[in-house]
């Protein structure tokens, strides 16, 4: 996988977290997920088509959730609701649109991001590879998983 096709995530994530959320990113050693298999609990899904296919899913433990949460709301969130889940579909479509303006090409085209909340698995694309990138983020960690191509 190109790395042209990561970078603008990592460098999305550090920056909407860092500048919205006033949380730190510290970012891992990327390895290559075998299984399809989440590892917390939250995931935002964004899809990639255009130019490029795949998806990216950030995936966090219901703690990362709340405290993105209440970053964003500038409020206490205390449980995993409505507002919450809201918020963390916020803050992927935030990731996804800084991540397209750091794309060198055009024609890249980005989904509204899901939301995923409770125990589940996600469908990567086939025969694409899934960078699997682990992140140290307030009091807690996330994964972001990048599983792009060229089309």
């Amino acid at each position: 996988m190109d790395v042209r096709y990561i970078n603008p995530f990592l460098i999305a994530t550090q920056n909407v977290f860092e500048t919205m959320i006033q949380l730190s990113v510290k970012l891992g050693k990327p390895t290559i997920k075998t299984k399809p298999e989440c590892l917390y609990e939250v995931s935002s899904i964004i899809g990639m088509s255009g130019l490029v296919s795949g998806s990216v899913v950030i995936n966090m433990s219901d703690k990362i959730a709340l405290q993105l949460a209440s970053g964003l709301l500038d409020e206490d969130i205390t449980e995993i609701n409505s507002d919450c889940t809201d918020a963390i579909g916020e803050v992927a479509n935030m990731i996804a649109g800084n991540a397209k303006s750091n794309f060198s090409e055009e024609g890249v085209k980005i989904s509204v991001p899901t939301v995923i909340i409770g125990g589940h698995k996600v469908t990567y694309p086939s025969g694409i590879p899934i960078i699997s990138i682990p992140c140290d983020v307030g009091d807690g960690k996330m994964l972001i998983d990048v599983a792009i191509k060229k089309t």
